[in-house]
Formats: structure tokens, C-alpha cells, sequence
């Protein structure tokens, strides 16, 4: 790992001027970032509650997990949070793959001197949590158990690390931050989306200071996502087809709450069907290609009437006539 200087936040900014979020409120950052610094979506919009949670987080010194459906931004919020913050930022996707050896760290053969040695290579978990870095576990209702030990220890803000292997203990530095992102809220998968997730252990949920629920954006804020991410559809003609495809998401987004159908849109998805209807000139395809052709064959039928009631046109398309046709 490439080494970060051992510094501490040095200047504080205004909520209200860089989040655009009406609160008086100053919070610490740094003046220098590093490599490890995301790069700041300046089209990004951001969700005052989930901000100020996150801020918190930072300001504070709290452990903080985002939940919330897929797509709806959870690890970008936090990322584009540090961006602004100048704080480095390191996300971790808790897939089942993650083990022990992969955070902890292990032993690997190295040459010097032109000899072979066997030399300790501290993981991601000991490099993180001595540097002012914002560590980020994504899927984190999908970690393994015997990971999610490994992690329950430096939950705690003085959580010391003890590397058995080489008789040493780790104290975090000041400035490092713990985040997570999680589609549950640690009792598995009660919905039939998320499969792989899995319940927490009630006394590690315990250890996250603040759970904050980042849903879905109102239609408004959504068209301005789309908008600032395809900007040729800043147009009259451009904005109403945004708006109809938000629409559309939005229906899904009821269907399932209803039980009618079993996959919905998320904003990602949205911003998915407008970047490919740039690159295929044809909108009913690009919904194919994007959401259509993900959906179960049974419940088409009623996605298509949502594509309909929105813009008043029927889908066009080989699979649309497939389904007449059944």
C-alpha cells in the first residue's frame, strides 16, 4: 500500500455553501487531498438527511450504515461527501470472496537482497485503520461471518486491532472513519431481491452508532440527476421524456411495494435507459435492453402497460409481440 502522510483535518467547511443544505454547520476536511481522494460528481444532488449523517459520521467520529434499495446511491453519497471533504476514501465490497486473510493480512515471499524472505503484507483493515482514511464495507449484509468478527472489534471508536500473527496491536488513528452500506438493515433478506444477504449479529448492529435510510429521490430531484448526468436532454422535448421515464421507474417502484412485480427501476437503471437511448436513437429498445429483458417473462405484460400509461404508445418491440402473441 502506498503510504499516506499521518495528518489530521486542518480546515472546516460550510455545510450550507458546499452541500447546499440549509443548516448551520462547519465541518472538519482537509486542505490537501491524496490519490485516495474520490473525484467530485459536480452533478451530483445530495439527500440532506443521508448528508447529514454521514457528516456526522466524519465530524464525530460515529460508525455510520447507509441502507437502502440498489441504485439508490449509497456508497456514491458517502464518496462524494469525502470528495468535498478532501478525506480519503476506500470502498470494500464485503462479497463472499472477502476473507480473514484478505483484511487481516498474510505472509508473502519477497525478494531482498536478491533472497528470498517471508515477510508479513498487512491487509486493507491494519493499513486503513492507521491512516486518516474513510474505510467503506459495501454488501456489508453479505459479509461472511468470520469476516464480520474481524470487523466487530474496530467498531468501536477505540477499538484496538490485535494482529495475532505478529504479536502487535493496532490503535486507530484519529482521523480514520468507518462507513457501510448495506440493502438490509441486518435481518437478512426478507423481500426475495437480495439474495447472499444475511442476518447481523444484533450485537454488532449495537456497535453502529447511526443507521440512516436513503430511499429513492423525489421525481423532481431525479429529472436533475438525469438531466446534469445526459446533459442533451436539457431540452422541452428532452425534460418530458426524462420525466415519463422517471414516471415509469416510479411504477415499478409501486408495483413491487404491491407485490405486482419483482424487479424494479432503480435511478441507476433510469440513467442506464437514457445513456443507451443516446447510443441507439430509439427509446422502446432502450428500455428493452435496460430493464425489459431483466424482468420475469409473467410480469412483462404489466411493465409494458407501466411504459404505456406513461407514454401513451404501446412497446414496439419483438418481445412486446411475443407477449400479444401469448
Amino acid at each position: 500500500m502506498t503510504e499516506i502522510s499521518d495528518q489530521t483535518p486542518d480546515i472546516k467547511l460550510d455545510v450550507r455553501q458546499t452541500f447546499d443544505i440549509d443548516v448551520d454547520l462547519k465541518v472538519p476536511s482537509f486542505s490537501n487531498g491524496n490519490e485516495y481522494v474520490p473525484e467530485i460528481d459536480s452533478a451530483y444532488k445530495f439527500d440532506k438527511d443521508t448528508t447529514l449523517a454521514i457528516l456526522a459520521g466524519f465530524s464525530h467520529n460515529r460508525r455510520v450504515m447507509i441502507q437502502g434499495y440498489h441504485g439508490s446511491g449509497k456508497s456514491t453519497h458517502i464518496e462524494q461527501v469525502a470528495a468535498r471533504l478532501n478525506w480519503p476514501c476506500v470502498r470494500i465490497n464485503l462479497d463472499s470472496h472477502i476473507s480473514r486473510i484478505d483484511l487481516l493480512g498474510k505472509d508473502a515471499i519477497v525478494l531482498q537482497d536478491g533472497k528470498q524472505i517471508t515477510e508479513f503484507r498487512e491487509g486493507i483493515l491494519p493499513w486503513a485503520l492507521q491512516t486518516p482514511t474513510a474505510l467503506v464495507f459495501d454488501e456489508y449484509d453479505a459479509g461472511r461471518p468470520d469476516v464480520m468478527f474481524v470487523i466487530q472489534r474496530v467498531l468501536e471508536v477505540e477499538g484496538k486491532l490485535t494482529l495475532l500473527d505478529q504479536n502487535k496491536v493496532i490503535k486507530p488513528h484519529p482521523s480514520f472513519r468507518l462507513f457501510s452500506t448495506a440493502n438490509t438493515v441486518g435481518l437478512g433478506d426478507t423481500t426475495g431481491l437480495y439474495h447472499g444477504t444475511q442476518q447481523i449479529n444484533q450485537g454488532q448492529m449495537d456497535r453502529w452508532h447511526i443507521v440512516s435510510t436513503l430511499n429513492y429521490l423525489d421525481p423532481e430531484l431525479e429529472l436533475k440527476v438525469v438531466l446534469a448526468k445526459i446533459p442533451s436532454m436539457d431540452t422541452e422535448s428532452g425534460r418530458e421524456e426524462a420525466a415519463n421515464m422517471i414516471s415509469v421507474a416510479n411504477l415499478s417502484r409501486q408495483g413491487f411495494a404491491n407485490g405486482d412485480i419483482s424487479t424494479l427501476m432503480s435511478p441507476r437503471t433510469v440513467i442506464s435507459w437514457a445513456e443507451n437511448n443516446e447510443i441507439f436513437k430509439d427509446l422502446t429498445r432502450s428500455f428493452d435492453i435496460t430493464f425489459l429483458n431483466k424482468c420475469d417473462d409473467t410480469e412483462k405484460t404489466i411493465i409494458a402497460e407501466y411504459y404505456q400509461r406513461c407514454f401513451n404508445a404501446e412497446l414496439e418491440s419483438s418481445i412486446a409481440e411475443d407477449l400479444e402473441e401469448d
